[in-house]
């Protein structure tokens, strides 16, 4: 007797994820490289990519020298409703402003960027507004995750609950599509 196996055909999900995961990575890439074009384009300040994830370095740097400022900054890009910040990237970038002292002005901002269409299933989207955020994280605070919605409220993420975080926006030295969440 013979016996015939049958399988399914294999799913395609192993490439699915692998391009959903370059398209991630490159929509962070330009969203970062959006930001220190911004910079590099307002009178004074001078900004740059750090480098990849991997490097436990902030996404990017912006500094005026001429006012004594210093940013650090965490960019989140995406086509969902709401935009994660792991605690340990807001730590990291927490540690280069403390590392630069001789700068009075030291923030490190949260910079969300809501793109103009939102996912709502495999491959497909609707289109609504773009919207950015520019978040300064309160030192005084725990560092936590937290999450960022399309309305520009944050909330920390602790123990699988929500609890909303007052971080004030801030103005950007150079022209947004900023919406404020006020």
């Amino acid at each position: 007797m013979t016996s015939i196996s049958l399988t399914k055909p294999k799913e395609k999900t192993t490439k699915d994820n692998k391009k959903i995961a370059r398209t991630r990575r490159q929509r962070g890439y330009h969203w970062e490289d959006t930001l220190v074009k911004r910079f590099n384009s307002a009178e004074n300040w001078k900004a740059f990519r750090l480098g990849s994830p991997s490097v436990a370095l902030p996404d990017v740097l912006a500094v005026n020298t001429k006012n004594s400022m210093i940013f650090t900054i965490e960019a989140k890009s995406g086509t969902s409703t709401s935009l994660p910040v792991p605690a340990d990237q807001i730590e990291r970038c927490q540690r280069w402003i403390k590392t630069f002292d001789i700068y009075n002005d030291r923030k490190v901002i949260l910079a969300f960027k809501f793109l103009s269409k939102k996912r709502i299933g495999l491959g497909q989207y609707e289109s609504r507004e773009l919207r950015e955020f520019y978040k300064i994280w309160d030192e005084a605070k725990v560092i936590t995750d937290c999450v960022c919605t399309y309305d520009g409220e944050v909330f920390a993420r602790i123990d699988g609950k929500r609890e909303k975080l007052d971080l004030k926006e801030h103005m950007m030295p150079f022209k947004t599509k900023h919406r404020s969440s006020a």
